[in-house]
């Protein structure tokens, strides 16, 4: 497919493809007139990427991760960096369960309107 019809279908711009080549995160055939080609598989592997761009990991990362993502074989050395990117993310996730309990907990302790504002009971951290 084009990049302009994988953009689309990836729900992508053509220049963030075109920065994910750049990046070594996807590749595509030239065609002889230059046109880039992409397999069918390539929107799957743009959805992955962003997921692991929204988790916080960099290009350099996901591009470690590449040979795992396309064999399922992992070496030792991938698995320790998969691990260890799991683990962050865990401790990302415990930390916006905290800040999302503290905005409920403000949430809950707002009071009436004084001067056209709330009032929140001060909380304890």
């Amino acid at each position: 497919m084009r990049i302009g019809e994988l953009a689309a279908q990836a729900g992508v711009s053509v220049r963030a493809l075109r920065y994910y080549e750049e990046q070594h995160l996807l590749t595509s055939e030239r065609s002889p007139s230059g046109q880039r080609h992409y397999p069918d598989t390539a929107v799957a592997r743009i959805l992955l990427i962003r997921c692991f761009y929204a988790a916080g990991l960099s290009s350099k990362t996901i591009r470690e991760l590449l040979p795992c993502m396309d064999t399922g074989v992992a070496t030792p050395a991938m698995l320790a960096r998969l691990t260890s990117e799991r683990d962050r993310m865990n401790a990302q996730i415990v930390d916006l369960a905290k800040a999302r309990d503290h905005l409920e907990a403000l949430m809950a302790a707002a009071d009436t309107m004084v001067d056209g504002e709330t009032r929140c009971a001060p909380l304890s951290a």
